[in-house]
């Protein structure tokens, strides 16, 4: 691994916090808790988006990167049209889905005092038009990913998290019209979709075997969908898992006591872009290393391993111990005291989180993305169910714990597939 392509991935990451530390709390100074709430769920929604590309960008990472290192670089034209054009269809269904629950009152399923229910439905249909660009999104980038292009995806990525926040804060002092502020996001998106392609085109360009007309081939949606199909049902499955404690609340409690949660959840949890900016660096190497060199991938994992664990320790420490600090210092008088106690407790699971990234990579390195999509459909009903158990017996504490339940059982699980399938024969990791 580059140290270059890790600077490159974090910096794409970091840039949109330091914009998100100065941007939220006079977000929520103009918004108010419940239109601040309904605009978290506007981004989870948005992030969930990416979903939809089936787990093709995945897919497609790991066989373009597997082809170059078989020197077999004439077909990866053919392998980005196909995939497109599927994350294509998808992302318009997934759209399409989200405009008639919009139109057929999908918004009121969400509890609010303030905001009219005209005001919700006008920001769904909004992001229904941005569902697809963001799949097809996910579908470049790994393109991008597998061709070590982390330069060009990680300034747009920076670019795309600065608008994420500065976007909706700029048209905050104008308007607090929720349509108004989820355009921001739906227009960033569709910008990001027309450079990702290009950043993609520009790959191609660099290697003259990939140069020439492109055609969408079954067989190679069939490959794809081998690795990817897997991935597919993860995809669909832990984005929900990932989203759904936000939307529990907004359905159960309020949109204003989304914010409570959100706020200290957004804190902690992006500190995992320390382990993201890892980890996908990691997988296009750890893929092409397995193909070319497969008594060297080991050692190679767990020394990125330990790092992640040592840097992620420090770091989970640090935000739990200076959490009740942070967090009245950044937020000021909007501060609910709430807050902090589920801050801290994230902060566990946020640990846990980090470690399982790393199995979850090495397992769809090796070609294993069923066992993570089982997995995920194993805990998406317990884990659902546990979230309106616990909301109803401590309140939104409670949503915190079963996250970080559930990162816990993610992290043993993964590493119980991980021991069994590759290291007990060799020695390695024998515990």
């Amino acid at each position: 691994m580059q140290l270059s392509h890790f600077s490159w991935n974090l910096g794409g990451l970091a840039l949109p916090l330091g914009v998100a530390f100065l941007t939220v709390p006079h977000l929520i100074e103009n918004l108010g808790q419940e239109r601040f709430g309904l605009l978290a769920l506007a981004w989870g929604l948005i992030g969930y988006a990416g979903s939809l590309d089936l787990g093709l960008g995945r897919a497609l990472t790991q066989m373009v990167a597997r082809m170059r290192g078989d020197g077999k670089l004439s077909s990866i034209p053919d392998v980005l049209t196909t995939a497109g054009r599927i994350t294509l269809v998808t992302g318009l269904i997934g759209g399409g889905l989200i405009g008639i629950a919009a139109l057929m009152g999908g918004q009121a399923w969400i509890r609010t005092q303030s905001t009219s229910a005209s005001e919700i439905q006008s920001s769904m249909v909004l992001l229904a038009i941005a569902l697809p660009a963001q799949a097809m999104s996910a579908t470049y980038r790994g393109l991008n990913e597998a061709f070590m292009n982390f330069k060009g995806i990680s300034l747009l990525r920076a670019g795309l998290g600065v608008v994420n926040f500065a976007g909706p804060y700029a048209v905050s002092i104008f308007t607090i019209q929720l349509p108004w502020l989820v355009a921001t996001l739906v227009v960033s998106r569709l910008m990001a979709l027309l450079i990702f392609r290009h950043l993609a085109i520009q790959c191609l360009k660099y290697a003259p075997e990939t140069r020439g007309p492109a055609v969408y081939s079954a067989s190679i949606a069939k490959s794809l969908f081998a690795f990817g199909g897997w991935v597919t049902v993860s995809s669909i499955v832990s984005p929900i898992l990932v989203q759904a404690d936000r939307f529990v609340i907004a359905a159960t409690i309020s949109a204003a006591a989304v914010s409570v949660y959100v706020v200290p959840y957004e804190l902690v949890v992006q500190s995992l872009v320390l382990v993201g900016a890892v980890s996908s660096v990691m997988f296009p190497s750890l893929s092409q290393m397995v193909q070319e060199k497969p008594s060297e991938w080991k050692p190679y994992f767990f020394k990125w391993l330990i790092r992640v664990a040592c840097m992620m320790a420090v770091v989970c420490s640090a935000l739990a111990f200076l959490l009740p600090l942070i967090l009245p210092l950044w937020i000021k008088n909007n501060i609910q005291p709430e807050s902090i106690l589920v801050g801290q407790v994230l902060c566990l699971g946020v640990f846990a989180n980090a470690l399982g990234s790393m199995f979850y990579a090495l397992l769809h390195a090796r070609g294993r993305s069923d066992l993570t999509a089982k997995l995920h459909l194993v805990e998406a009903p317990f884990f659902l169910i546990s979230l309106f158990y616990f909301i109803d017996e401590i309140g939104i504490v409670g949503v915190a714990w079963t996250w970080v339940a559930r990162m816990i059982i993610d992290l043993f699980s993964l590493i119980y597939f991980s021991r069994k399938l590759f290291f007990v024969d060799d020695g390695w990791f024998n515990i």
